[in-house]
């Protein structure tokens, strides 16, 4: 019997409520909180410092505080004292959170948070055995005092890394240091009365930069009012104190201010100015700048392939003003640009409308939607067959046609031509277009609306050169019989784009009821073809039968739903693509690797064109294989993904594509530009390795 013994024991040391074992204690729950101790090494070795981790989860709702927690809380508290060989404990902080209930402003965490701990054991070498008994405050709508005793046990041995190494190594990371790693500087601190300014650099632009100030005695600050400038790299954060004492004056105040954008945040030590900048002015002057490269980026947009298929309605719009009074040119092309300029302000105020409601928002976002798709579908395929001459009055164009004249010389046919280019060309991301859009949706509506007028009007820019100088028109040869034979290729094309639309719909739907909407498609056609050869009576019977099937095209997604077959959204055209996971990036770094993350959509066609001309070939494509040392993750967004959104978002980046390297010599990562170079990818992957400096 006594052989059995040590086993029995065994068992029951296992079994005890909150004895640890080696490198992972035990879960130990107490109302909404729940709480162990974890190490880094599964023995002490002769560590003279031990990394441990308290690692706390939160029910929904519910929080806890950080070391400063603002208007009311506690920190943590913490008690070691039963605990054997321990001889000092360092309790670290990551970055915390913003809370704000009812006017009160606190700091800490919710969900879930892994505290690094430093702990120096009394003799190096010699097993480490910890009691803890912490204290938590954790509120929710009430706040409650929760006390758990956790115990962990590290023996002699090997200091090798254990199974919660890479979380303690996570944790570390998200711990506000010097900025060298963020890339973040607070460059300036000032105080005037109870108002503070905080000037903060960045390497990569910043999303939504906070302030947290600690100070002696204590001051709470409400959420900073932030102004950026130099693309997003500046900006100024002024806050004003929440509850002053009489007389409060911040100027040469000593504190220390933590800044968090992000996962990025960098601890700082400062002193307060006397004074205030010029941070009032600064974001008129930022805004300003922003509007040229808002300009700039609608412009290039002309260019992008996601514009081409329009070429075919441009063409012929211009093409048909051979021969015409200067005064009817001006009015067409005027017409078209105010089409192009209403389309993007439309946008604009759905884009703020979805803003305030909470929603994600973005660039091209709405080829997500399969009904989007539908409507995109049915709509070229009706310019397409106006220009097959199926049916004389071009759609959606039809009353202004009958009032302005035939063949598209309506101003009515103009206008929709400009919110035609509009639409198709959303899916695409020029340069400077991206680095517009993200300054204006990380803004308020008059942002918006101000930069997606800047896009408009450079998008814009060709029709009113045209229209600046209408007589360039005689140039052009007369309408005759030839454009017959132009309307039919130009229409062909019109079909193609159909095509790519209804690719992108198998992705959304599934395969059958994008064929289902091929299909209608192609019954819309025939039906207009047969209404064109049935009597002047009897026409009316193949446009309704035409508008018939439009509206079943429209019913289909709502009759199959998302989820009837749809294709796999983690796309992977090739081995060496894995599916993206933002937690794993931090520990491939950890771990010496080179990540890639690639931000693509079906619908993307510039990130079609950016995979076929860069990504897929030559020396990139031998690099992103090198399975050894990089690891190449794609974030496919063809349908909406609330993770990769938010990912964005903290990039500053609110479309596609959106490529960014990350590395030991990059650890906040390398962002590329909207249209790839094999040399830049190349570049970015080097130093992002640490084979040459940055």
């Amino acid at each position: 019997m006594k052989r059995f013994v040590p086993f029995l024991l065994a068992i029951l040391a296992l079994a005890a409520p909150g004895m640890g074992r080696a490198e992972t204690g035990s879960w130990v729950k107490s109302g909404p909180v729940e709480a162990r101790l974890v190490a880094s090494v599964q023995g002490v070795g002769d560590l003279a410092k031990i990394p441990l981790g308290l690692e706390v989860r939160l029910e929904p709702g519910w929080k806890t505080y950080w070391r400063t927690p603002g208007d009311a809380g506690f920190a943590p508290r913490l008690d070691w004292s039963e605990s054997q060989n321990l001889k000092a404990t360092e309790l670290i902080y990551p970055a915390p959170h913003r809370f704000t209930v009812l006017g009160f402003e606190t700091a800490g965490y919710d969900a879930e948070v892994l505290f690094p701990i430093a702990a120096t054991p009394a003799e190096p070498g010699k097993p480490l055995d910890l009691a803890l008994k912490a204290e938590l405050l954790v509120c929710s709508t009430i706040c409650v005092p929760e006390m758990v005793a956790l115990s962990l046990s590290i023996p002699e041995g090997p200091a090798t890394p254990g199974p919660s190494a890479n979380d303690i190594a996570r944790a570390q990371s998200l711990v506000p240091g010097d900025g060298r790693a963020s890339g973040l500087t607070v460059t300036a601190v000032r105080g005037q009365g109870a108002v503070l300014e905080v000037e903060v650099t960045a390497r990569e632009p910043m999303v939504a930069p906070d302030v947290f100030v600690e100070t002696d005695p204590p001051v709470t600050f409400a959420a900073p009012k932030s102004q950026f400038l130099d693309g997003d790299r500046r900006a100024i954060l002024r806050m004003d104190a929440t509850d002053p004492t009489p007389g409060l004056d911040l100027a040469g105040r000593a504190m220390t201010l933590t800044v968090v954008d992000g996962n990025r945040s960098v601890e700082a030590p400062a002193t307060a100015a006397a004074g205030l900048g010029g941070g009032a002015g600064a974001a008129p002057a930022g805004l300003l700048a922003m509007l040229g490269v808002a300009l700039l980026g609608g412009l290039i947009l002309n260019l992008m392939p996601c514009v081409l298929p329009v070429l075919s309605l441009k063409l012929l719009s211009i093409v048909q003003q051979g021969g015409r009074a200067p005064a009817a040119v001006r009015a067409g092309f005027l017409a078209s640009a105010a089409g192009i300029l209403t389309s993007f302000l439309i946008l604009a105020g759905a884009l703020v409308a979805v803003k305030a409601a909470g929603g994600a928002v973005g660039w091209g976002i709405q080829f997500q939607q399969p009904l989007f798709l539908v409507f995109m579908v049915v709509l070229v395929t009706l310019f397409a067959a106006n220009l097959w001459g199926l049916f004389e009055l071009p759609l959606p164009r039809a009353v202004a046609d009958r009032l302005d004249g035939p063949e598209g010389q309506g101003l009515g046919g103009q206008f929709a031509t400009g919110a035609f280019a509009t639409l198709l060309a959303t899916p695409c991301s020029a340069p400077f277009l991206g680095t517009a859009v993200g300054f204006a949706l990380a803004r308020g509506a008059l942002e918006v609306f101000a930069i997606f007028a800047a896009l408009g009007v450079g998008l814009a820019l060709p029709y009113l050169l045209i229209a600046a100088f209408p007589r360039a028109a005689r140039l052009l040869p007369r309408p005759g019989r030839w454009m017959v034979a132009l309307r039919r290729v130009l229409g062909g094309a019109l079909a193609l784009t159909a095509l790519w639309l209804l690719s992108v719909l198998v992705v959304q739907v599934g395969e059958v009821p994008a064929l289902a909407v091929a299909v209608l498609m192609g019954g819309l056609v025939a039906a207009l073809w047969l209404g064109r050869r049935l009597a002047e009576t009897a026409r009316w019977a193949g446009a309704a039968l035409a508008g018939l099937l439009a509206l079943v095209a429209f019913a289909v997604p709502a009759v199959f739903g998302p989820s009837a077959g749809a294709a796999p959204v983690a796309e992977s055209t090739a081995a060496r693509w894995t599916v993206f996971d933002e937690a794993a990036i931090r520990e491939q770094v950890a771990a010496g690797r080179t990540v890639f993350v690639d931000v693509t959509a079906d619908w993307c066609i510039t990130c079609q064109a950016n995979k076929k001309l860069v990504l897929n070939r030559g020396t990139v494509a031998q690099r992103l294989e090198d399975a050894g040392t990089v690891t190449a993750m794609r974030a496919d967004w063809t349908r909406p993904d609330e993770s990769i959104a938010r990912y964005l978002a903290r990039h500053g980046r609110y479309g596609i594509p959106f490529n960014i390297v990350y590395g030991p010599g990059a650890p906040e990562g390398i962002a590329l530009p909207e249209l790839l170079t094999e040399g830049a990818v190349l570049d970015a992957l080097d130093r992002a390795s640490g084979k040459i400096k940055s």
